[in-house]
């Protein structure tokens, strides 16, 4: 037996018990380990999170600035918060080594070539344990033909979810014969939340997002969208963490840019450090010229 240490003496009486509520809206009365695991995906300083979102082919193939995800997508990975991918890409492409949150795409099912509503619930909880995800991510079709069918899939990944301790993101699919209105995503985004998402991602509205983001008890995260110049991708996102977004989940506006690894740093400073959309792009075209002056050295000495 070892020897048995003296009695402690020093309780620090004088110093009352720390007790801090968790950072991420709606999460404090979280499990520890579904806090970890959001803390990876929101940065404990600024509260927010830059997302990179390349799971595109899980319903559409070899996308724009997706052919090789080793050759362009590696290089941004350092910049973001979390990679937001399929269980396919991850196990294949991405190095174990990676520090980031990873939010596994968890639905799936149709292609672009039917009906997108109508998904199934695509991994098994035990297998997103043994990827030591941070989140499995779920499509919601708020109005969609298989709404229903979308909702229990997010409930079912719900109750999973708190048996093993991971968090679950609900992300609203707007058709193309919905209207995109403040009215649809308070709905589409309440409704997550009432349900038990941990957080929603959802897309930007220029009349109206503050109130969808107040409405909402649970983290929003702007999604992206449709490629668009990069002042104005910049502008958007700047205005979506003014009115309450906690961070964007962006595909496209990056990894299509005509600089991505300058677009996913500028970004970050939107989100993270607050920089205006001028402030950004200025920092994004400093950026994007000192890439073009390390490419042109390379050749040269080649």
């Amino acid at each position: 037996m070892p020897e048995a240490d003296k009695e402690g003496k020093d309780y620090f009486l004088d110093i009352p018990t720390k007790e801090e509520g968790f950072f991420v809206k709606g999460s404090n009365a979280l499990d520890w380990g579904m806090k970890n695991r959001l803390s990876r995906i929101f940065n404990p300083d600024s509260g927010r999170t830059v997302m990179l979102a390349i799971d595109h082919g899980y319903f559409q193939g070899p996308t724009t600035g997706l052919e090789r995800i080793d050759v362009t997508i590696l290089p941004l990975a350092p910049y973001a918060d979390t990679l937001m991918l399929t269980r396919g890409i991850l196990r294949t492409t991405i190095p174990p080594s990676f520090q980031g949150g990873i939010v596994l795409r968890a639905s799936g099912g149709p292609s672009v070539l039917k009906e997108l509503s109508n998904e199934e619930i695509a991994v098994d909880m035990e297998d997103a344990v043994r990827l030591n995800v941070a989140a499995l991510a779920v499509q919601v079709f708020i109005g969609g033909e298989y709404e229903t069918k979308s909702i229990n899939n997010m409930t079912r990944l719900v109750d999973m979810g708190t048996r093993y301790g991971i968090p679950i993101l609900a992300v609203t699919a707007v058709g193309k014969d919905m209207k995109r209105d403040a009215r649809y995503f308070r709905l589409a985004c309440r409704i997550c939340a009432e349900l038990g998402a941990h957080y929603v991602k959802t897309y930007y509205i220029s009349d109206g997002f503050d109130t969808v983001a107040a409405s909402c008890p649970v983290p929003l995260v702007m999604a992206g969208g449709r490629k668009i110049p990069e002042l104005d991708a910049l502008t958007m996102s700047y205005r979506a963490v003014q009115e309450g977004a906690a961070g964007v989940d962006m595909g496209r506006n990056i990894f299509q840019s005509e600089a991505p690894e300058a677009m996913i740093q500028a970004v970050r400073g939107v989100v993270h450090n607050n920089l205006k959309p001028k402030q950004a792009y200025e920092l994004f075209l400093e950026l994007k010229n000192k890439g073009k002056k390390k490419t042109t050295k390379g050749r040269k000495k080649k």
